[in-house]
């Protein structure tokens, strides 16, 4: 089986295992509309999760693209002997508008267009065992294209990523995997 197949059946695989776990359509509010469709070979319609009232988007916020991890990393290091604090992330996306990459920086770049974004953590949900869920607010673009509108991030129905337990030298890294839904929003017109 070729690569490019079997990442296609592994994308198919992961987005009916979130269905049957459980993910929903988002219940947009009269100002919200649904998540665009898939535009592309590239593309995967992915359906967006219930969000966490502590982390929803502002009021009017439209969903502008959902994307699923197929596959990611958290990057902790080892400080006092722990590994604690920021994690780095690294994540191949695959969802409404194509393949996005996600980096460092908090970094979000699509590989369709180049069009890139960073954001800060806005607020959190906690989930038990896994990395918390989150709402990011963009704060740069760089170009017009897929991501060019992106206001803010929801990561949600998240597993594993969380730092890794017991002892460890100073300096040392531990890549541990992850798996997220992502979802971009607009802010209101």
């Amino acid at each position: 089986m070729s690569r490019s197949r079997f990442r296609g059946l592994l994308v198919v695989g992961v987005a009916g295992l979130l269905a049957a776990a459980g993910a929903v359509t988002h219940q947009a509010s009269a100002a919200e509309v649904a998540a665009p469709a898939a535009v592309g070979a590239d593309a995967r319609r992915v359906d967006i999760p219930r969000i966490a009232a502590a982390i929803k988007p502002p009021a009017g916020s439209r969903p502008v693209g959902a994307y699923v991890v197929t596959r990611g990393t958290q990057t902790y290091t080892c400080t006092g002997g722990v590994f604690t604090g920021a994690s780095v992330p690294e994540a191949q996306l695959l969802g409404t508008g194509g393949r996005i990459h996600h980096f460092k920086g908090p970094s979000w770049q699509s590989q369709r267009d180049n069009s890139l974004i960073t954001a800060k953590k806005t607020a959190e949900s906690p989930r038990a065992g896994t990395i918390p869920e989150l709402l990011l607010t963009v704060d740069s673009h760089t170009g017009t294209g897929t991501l060019g509108k992106v206001a803010y991030i929801s990561r949600l129905r998240t597993s594993g990523g969380a730092a890794p337990a017991g002892a460890c030298t100073d300096g040392a890294t531990k890549a541990v995997p992850y798996g997220a839904v992502y979802v971009f929003w607009a802010a209101r017109r």
